[in-house]
């Protein structure tokens, strides 16, 4: 078989962050009752007229500067006509002609270095509503509280070349948009929501294939499948001697496989044309300088500062700051018990594992930095051993518990006196004299038993380092 080389662009389609939609004053809140969230003119009513809200287009700069895009200083609306149920106007109100933002870029690492995949544009457009497939009742039902929610669409140029690529690609914009604060991009409520345009080639060629699109893939999993898939599919098809034929796809990831939906449509079919009910948008360079000087440090910025203030490995500062709520919970933790390398250590390890059992991103974390900052005092303080504290954060983590309290309720206070710890430590030689023997023989590993009997005697109360002292003095008699 021939070698194949997979060209791979994307159209990435993110819900912006704004508290009502793009041309209303409705709600964009997730979640809501089915159609309570609409007006006449994000329902498309006759005579309804637009008005563009401000956020959106702020958002739409404050990205395109993020990733390196030229702002257009004039702007404007383009009418989309395409007729589908849950589209009530039919058509969309989006940008064909003038995009926001064009020219941009967006870095990745891969395997053979970084590498830059170039952004074509930036524009912005309403969503439309969402169907739902009743299978019960056979019928369809529409819900257009999403219609008219904003959305910028990015679309890059074909630079991908692999799955591996295309995640690192979604998750750089992911981390870009979600510091900026101008969506979540939660992929599950499909707030970020990617169409993979792929093609491939023969090895060597300069010639671009025929290339198809699947639509609206909501996870990184449905990608990577998605994008395997097709590929797999096109080289079978040109190796029967077949053509590739340019259409739109959907992907299924229960069994793994795509159907086509319709052949690929172009902005011809679209008809498109000045949006009439809008004025063009002039963006003046006090109103980009305005929103630039409002951007926030942003993830390589933030590394860098990490190992030069704070002092922690490479490997730490890039898993805190992969997630910008868990950056900016180890930063005020940090201020509050002045202790890096220790709020470090408790995110790093038993947060992560939390999360990991919880199957939750780090978006998801709930407790409050005051608490972990606590937590963190206590054990410091000798007020409970790292056993106990593990427990507390376990609480901590899922019901931002103060620790100070939980401790003092539960009575798991760490026991200091030597009095009565002597005395547990001296029961417990008694009723293991194999391991006081093999101590005392040399096995120094019968040592770690001698403590966890007596930790498990003190019910995980004790001072690991007086457990240590006693043993090691009455051990040695």
């Amino acid at each position: 078989m021939k070698n194949y080389e997979t060209i791979i662009g994307l159209e990435v389609h993110v819900e912006l962050a704004t508290k009502t939609k793009i041309f209303c004053g409705c709600s964009t809140a997730f979640g809501a009752a089915p159609n309570t969230h609409t007006c006449p003119v994000c329902t498309g009513q006759p005579g309804a007229l637009p008005v563009l809200n401000r956020q959106v287009v702020e958002y739409a700069i404050a990205v395109g500067l993020a990733t390196h895009c030229e702002i257009t200083r004039y702007s404007k609306f383009d009418r989309k006509n395409y007729f589908y149920p849950d589209n009530p106007q039919n058509y969309q109100i989006s940008q064909l002609y003038l995009p926001i933002c064009r020219n941009g870029y967006v870095e990745i690492e891969t395997e053979q270095g970084t590498k830059q995949v170039r952004i074509h544009e930036i524009h912005m457009e309403e969503d439309a509503g969402k169907l739902i497939h009743d299978e019960w009742e056979d019928v369809s039902i529409v819900d257009y509280n999403r219609s008219g929610v904003p959305l910028i669409e990015i679309v890059s140029e074909p630079d991908m070349r692999s799955a591996d690529e295309v995640i690192a690609y979604l998750e750089a914009l992911r981390q870009t948009i979600q510091y900026l604060g101008a969506s979540d991009c939660k992929l599950n409520e499909g707030s970020m929501r990617a169409d993979v345009n792929l093609s491939v080639r023969e090895a060597g060629s300069g010639e671009l294939g025929t290339r198809t699109e699947m639509k609206n893939l909501n996870s990184f999993k449905a990608i990577t499948h998605a994008i395997e898939g097709e590929r797999a599919r096109q080289i079978e098809l040109l190796e029967m001697g077949r053509k590739v034929v340019q259409e739109t796809r959907r992907w299924d990831d229960n069994k793994e496989s795509s159907h086509a939906m319709r052949s690929k449509e172009d902005a011809q079919d679209y008809r498109y044309f000045p949006e009439p009910d809008l004025v063009p948008l002039a963006i003046s360079e006090e109103w980009i300088e305005g929103v630039k000087a409002r951007q926030p440090e942003l993830r390589p910025q933030k590394l860098l500062r990490y190992k030069e203030e704070y002092d922690i490995p490479d490997y730490d500062a890039r898993i805190l700051t992969q997630s910008k709520h868990m950056a900016d919970l180890f930063e005020a933790a940090v201020r509050l018990c002045g202790k890096p390398k220790k709020v470090s250590n408790w995110l790093m390890v038993e947060c992560m594992r939390l999360l990991k059992e919880h199957e939750m991103d780090p978006e998801e974390i709930a407790f409050s930095p005051e608490h972990l900052a606590k937590l963190i005092e206590l054990v410091d303080e000798g007020t409970i051993n790292g056993t106990v504290a593990k427990e507390v954060f376990a609480e901590i983590f899922a019901s931002d518990v103060d620790p100070v309290d939980y401790v003092a309720r539960h009575d798991l206070g760490a026991v200091n006196d030597e009095g009565a710890l002597r005395e547990c430590v001296e029961q417990v030689l008694a009723e293991n004299p194999q391991s006081v023997a093999d101590y005392r023989g040399g096995k120094t590993k019968a040592m770690g038993f001698l403590v966890g009997q007596t930790m498990k005697a003190m019910k995980g109360k004790a001072a690991p380092g007086l457990v240590n002292r006693i043993l090691k003095e009455l051990l040695s008699d």
